[in-house]
């Protein structure tokens, strides 16, 4: 790694961690460039706008988050206890961002949503399709579900958890929401082998 690749992944992390705590909107590059010790200059030098630098943590992230996931699924057991590890994992993480983060990306970050769709796929979806790939290889899920249909419908689920005007946070924690919504749909596409893996490991959550 080169000294400007260095320099780099320093502004996006700093970046990420002020967009972690204070929302994107809120955060400047004025703030990011006093957070970080450096000349404004130094970060308009690397990334030309607040969009573009939006797009590198969120790339970053997004590479993260595949590793992450590939190690989870590499590493467990079965596909279940990967699945409850990926969502206390998701859980956890939502628990340190800001809530605001996803309406701020909507509203006045369209354009880096886009393009993060058309360069780095649904990372999500593709993630749910080796969950389920390797579910009907362990004999956990059953082998006549579509696993691209059921893949989309998990990605469509996770962003139904996750939807606070659904779900107040005031009104319902996150592991009855998990455990209600997702895990029950679970159950559904479930062999009688991954169904007791669920039972024995639904508290985990």
């Amino acid at each position: 790694m080169n000294h400007l690749e260095e320099y780099d992944i320093r502004i996006i992390t700093g970046a990420a961690e002020l967009f972690r705590v204070y929302g994107i909107k809120s955060v400047t590059m004025d703030s990011i460039a006093s957070h970080l010790g450096i000349s404004k200059r130094s970060i308009y030098e690397r990334f030309r706008d607040k969009d573009t630098l939006l797009f590198a943590v969120l790339d970053s992230m997004i590479a993260k988050q595949r590793e992450k996931i590939e190690s989870i699924l590499e590493n467990s057991p079965d596909v279940i206890s990967a699945v409850f590890t990926i969502i206390r994992m998701g859980r956890d993480h939502a628990a340190t961002m800001n809530p605001l983060i996803s309406s701020d990306l909507k509203k006045y970050h369209s354009k880096v949503l886009k393009r993060l769709s058309e360069t780095c796929g649904h990372p999500d979806h593709e993630a749910a399709l080796r969950i389920l790939t390797k579910g009907v290889s362990q004999g956990i899920f059953r082998q006549n579900i579509d696993t691209e249909i059921v893949g989309r419908a998990f990605r469509g689920i996770a962003g139904l958890t996750g939807d606070e005007e659904l779900f107040p946070p005031d009104m319902f924690m996150r592991s009855d929401i998990m455990k209600n919504v997702m895990v029950n749909y679970m159950r559904g596409i479930c062999t009688e082998k991954g169904i007791n893996l669920i039972d024995s490991m639904e508290n985990e959550i």
